[in-house]
């Protein structure tokens, strides 16, 4: 998670925490429909108009790192090593999300997002914007000239994989699957941007 700097947003970060932490708890002892917006802000010792200065909605607690998630994969693409080509630099970071979103402690979590169909449906909308994010950040670097509709095709692919690959039997076997088959169509897309990419100082 990113850490806030000055005192103002950490004392945000640890009530956006509590906050997560009591939804979270009472989702999974009470199953998600039975919770409501009260329970939670009643739980973690906030008011509701608190809850909601750092939840857009009730789906939204169950997805805390929703954003921070989104800043890891545009970070992959921006903050690379100058000469590191796009694609890996994107693989490993899927492999690291896929890490997290497989550890025996999320399975619980997994289980009432698939068992809901309103947080199956938020979870969707977040990949689409995470894509959207993803591609916005592909088309803005300088060393790369895809078309438009390259970079959200290779941002949808790349979200893709870790969504498949998160419900595989083996994940990390399934995201280099994948990711051979995004790599081959990247180099195809823009191989002068991945020649100069690979290419020593």
């Amino acid at each position: 998670m990113t850490v806030p700097t000055g005192r103002r947003e950490r004392k945000k970060a640890v009530t956006r925490q509590k906050i997560a932490d009591a939804a979270l708890r009472l989702f999974l002892e009470r199953g998600y429909d039975a919770v409501g917006i009260r329970d939670v802000a009643a739980e973690a010792d906030v008011a509701v108009t608190t809850l909601f200065s750092h939840f857009a909605s009730k789906e939204a607690l169950v997805f805390e790192q929703d954003e921070d998630f989104e800043q890891r994969l545009t970070r992959a693409v921006t903050d690379r090593e100058p000469h590191e080509p796009l694609i890996p630099a994107l693989r490993r970071e899927i492999q690291a999300l896929v890490r997290h979103c497989t550890a025996d402690s999320a399975a619980p979590i997994w289980r009432m997002i698939d068992a809901s169909p309103a947080l199956r449906e938020y979870e969707e909308s977040m990949r689409l914007r995470h894509a959207e994010s993803l591609a916005r950040a592909i088309a803005a670097d300088p060393g790369l000239s895809p078309t438009p509709t390259a970079c959200r095709a290779i941002a949808r692919f790349v979200i893709d994989a870790y969504s498949l690959a998160r419900a595989a039997a083996d994940p990390k076997a399934t995201v280099d699957e994948i990711f051979r088959m995004i790599e081959a169509g990247w180099e195809v897309t823009c191989p002068s941007a991945n020649s100069t990419a690979t290419a020593g100082p």
